[in-house]
């Protein structure tokens, strides 16, 4: 979300009086601050989108802090956030509502609520409706009240459920548990990060995901992220990884599918969308993922106090982490994990071996759905296989090849779930297990066991009810999901160079839209 507070306008050769300075949840403003500057003479006034506003104030002081937003109601794709403007909330205004519960509103400040959670969105919806508040509203305050503390407070158990803590945080599920995961490890404080900067760059990347997509979404970052956490707690993991292993493994899981287009790289490389261009056609959306994250740790300056050479080397071993979750890379990666079991040499006090067990982990924590309680694990394949089938609904739309497993008439969910279990997530889980022999890796295989057999006999009654119905077609053959399994690799993630499959999305890229 994008606000502006504004401050009293005061002469630049007089000093801020002390009422102007004030402080508001984690934000400190002070007259010191390098924004405070001379308008531009040429242009008193300046228009940005549909918001138009006063350039002569002095002392507007712009934090991008919540997710305020105006998107194009034209079109398939959303304005990005460069072509955002930011809108102005008077600061005197929203003071005296917090203090004093007046009755005046306006449409940007309904919209406050957006990144506050239920209960708290209650507290501001009575605020906004003039009746007095009798607990001050803090909007960037830890926000760990009722049940959604109580869930964090087991957020490292297997069966958490990112789908109600997300509706308890009112849609705001990754920048919660992220910020609460690096509190809980003192990593804000280890690495002295800027609370505000630090709210900025999570809000941030929890708006850089598509909300429009079923899969590739806030949600799913979010659900990679608590299964990263959990990885990490891990006896193996626990004993070695450092703490700027632990800070960029969970930076890697909010941001490996950074604002994901919701189609695979092969529809990207055949509709000549400009970012097949870009990287070559190789690992086009982990690179755009990756390069994604670093412009929003520049732009935000998450890290611009440490060292240079510090700095840029997070950034590298960042994108070495979310480039790992290329799945057209999965046996390459695999073979190496398989061979250094075999061989008994993972040495975990090598920073080389520590980050590739990093990369395993997040490799893991991205596919983990199979692995999850039957009633999380089958609403996420219905979800990514809805992708699926929208990125089918589009290429029949724009007269395109319709991709292997995109066709919702000729496919089911269970069908791709078993190849999926069988020849993608299962190889892998099971050397995961012989690294971490531990209660989580024999819960997450047996959970894998009992959702496959469950996908098996939803298979059976529809091929059944198939066969009633019209006995020369037999509907979808489940003997057809070895064949399509490495489809199914591909379309997991959507990033396989070598396949047709993948994910989809409303928004048409940007080289097969119509005018």
């Amino acid at each position: 979300m994008e606000v502006c507070y504004q401050l009293p306008v005061l002469p630049l050769d007089r000093p801020v009086p002390k009422h102007v300075l004030s402080r508001r949840g984690a934000i400190s403003f002070s007259s010191s601050s390098s924004l405070f500057g001379a308008p531009d003479p040429r242009q008193l006034s300046q228009r940005r989108g549909a918001i138009s506003y006063d350039s002569s104030d002095q002392t507007a002081l712009y934090i991008r802090m919540l997710d305020v937003r105006v998107r194009s109601q034209v079109g398939f794709e959303p304005e990005r956030r460069s072509s955002h403007p930011y809108l102005c909330i008077d600061f005197r205004t929203l003071h005296t509502r917090l203090g004093c519960g007046s009755a005046s509103d306006s449409a940007p400040e309904r919209r406050v609520h957006r990144l506050l959670s239920f209960q708290r969105y209650l507290h501001s919806s009575r605020l906004l409706r003039g009746i007095p508040q009798q607990i001050p509203l803090h909007l960037l305050d830890e926000d760990y009240t009722g049940q959604a503390r109580c869930m964090l407070e087991k957020v490292g158990t297997w069966n958490f459920d990112i789908f109600l803590f997300d509706r308890l945080t009112n849609g705001n599920s990754l920048i919660t548990l992220t910020y609460h995961l690096l509190n809980q490890y003192g990593l804000v404080e280890l690495f002295q990060l800027d609370m505000v900067k630090l709210w900025r760059f999570l809000v941030m990347v929890q708006e850089d995901y598509h909300s429009g997509n079923p899969y590739h979404n806030a949600v799913h970052a979010a659900d990679v992220t608590q299964a990263m956490y959990c990885y990490l707690r891990e006896p193996m993991l626990a004993k070695s990884m450092t703490s700027c292993d632990i800070l960029l493994g969970l930076l890697a899981a909010a941001t490996h599918d950074l604002d994901h287009p919701g189609v695979n790289q092969p529809f990207l490389i055949k509709t000549d969308h400009y970012l097949a261009t870009l990287y070559r056609n190789t690992s086009v959306l982990e690179n755009h993922h990756w390069k994604s994250a670093v412009g929003l740790l520049r732009e935000t300056g998450l890290f611009s106090h440490l060292p240079a050479e510090d700095s840029l080397n997070m950034e590298r071993e960042l994108g070495s982490l979310i480039l790992a979750t290329d799945i057209s890379r999965q046996n390459e990666y695999l073979s190496r994990f398989r061979l250094h079991l075999d061989q008994d040499n993972l040495c975990l006090s090598n920073a080389s071996h520590r980050h590739f067990v990093l990369q395993m982990a997040l490799k893991c924590a991205d596919i983990c759905n199979p692995c999850r309680p039957w009633e999380l694990s089958k609403l996420w394949s219905e979800k990514v296989t809805e992708e699926f089938f929208q990125q089918g609904d589009i290429e029949k739309k724009h007269k395109l090849e319709v991709s292997l497993l995109c066709d919702r008439d000729a496919n089911t969910v269970g069908n791709i779930q078993i190849g999926f279990m069988t020849y993608v997530a299962e190889p892998l889980f099971a050397e995961w297990a012989r690294f971490s022999d531990t209660r989580l890796s024999q819960t997450m295989l047996g959970h894998m066991g009992l959702n496959k057999a469950s996908w098996g006999g939803l298979q059976q009654e529809q091929t059944s009810v198939s066969e009633e119905a019209e006995p020369s077609t037999s509907g979808v053959n489940t003997e057809d999901a070895p064949a399509a399994a490495a489809v199914v690799v591909a379309q997991r993630d959507s990033n396989a160079a070598t396949t047709t499959g993948g994910t989809s999305s409303k928004e048409i890229p940007q080289g097969s839209r119509e005018s």
